[in-house]
């Protein structure tokens, strides 16, 4: 098992030998991810599996957590969102071998064999964040309701358009 993270590495070579990283991974390293977010202090732990299954298919198993810093769209603060990354990768060398995958593996495109471990794990963080960072808890501080029930017992204002409603029926 190693525990230092490569700049790339032999993706084929990394499967016959069965091999295994695990570490962390300062979120500073990560630049496509920090533009999501707050800021870049933190630390992602991971662990990356080499193999291959019993249906002969080469796989990158990947286990990942960080509390990622967001800006919480609904109160403009900052919170940190735990994200869990769960992935087995099935390592295909074109496009067509795609559908050659069995069920449970998201394909990972290694034309040339080379593959940037970093990138891998980014890429995964990056479809983790949410497309609207909300703060868990949020919700109870908003000012308006989704709920058609919740403004029952309201006294409604009359409607600006109620004087031409009298007209019509005139």
């Amino acid at each position: 098992m190693s525990t230092a993270l490569p700049e790339s590495v032999d993706a084929w070579r990394m499967v016959a030998s069965r091999r295994r990283f695990e570490g962390e991974l300062p979120l500073s390293r990560l630049a496509r991810l920090r533009d999501s977010l707050a800021s870049d202090e933190g630390t992602v732990r991971y662990r990356l599996e080499f193999g291959r299954d019993e249906m002969n298919v080469a796989y990158l198993k990947l286990d990942a957590d960080a509390e990622l810093p967001l800006v919480c769209q609904r109160s403009l603060e900052t919170f940190r969102l735990p994200v869990v990354v769960d992935e087995r990768l099935g390592l295909i060398a074109r496009e067509a071998d795609e559908a050659a995958l069995t069920a449970g593996y998201e394909p990972l495109l290694v034309e040339s064999g080379e593959l940037n471990l970093a990138e891998v794990i980014e890429d995964e963080l990056i479809l983790s964040v949410p497309v609207v960072p909300v703060a868990p808890g949020s919700e109870d501080k908003a000012a308006y309701s989704t709920d058609p029930e919740a403004g029952a017992g309201v006294e409604e204002k009359p409607s600006p358009f109620a004087a031409l409603a009298k007209l019509k029926k005139n």
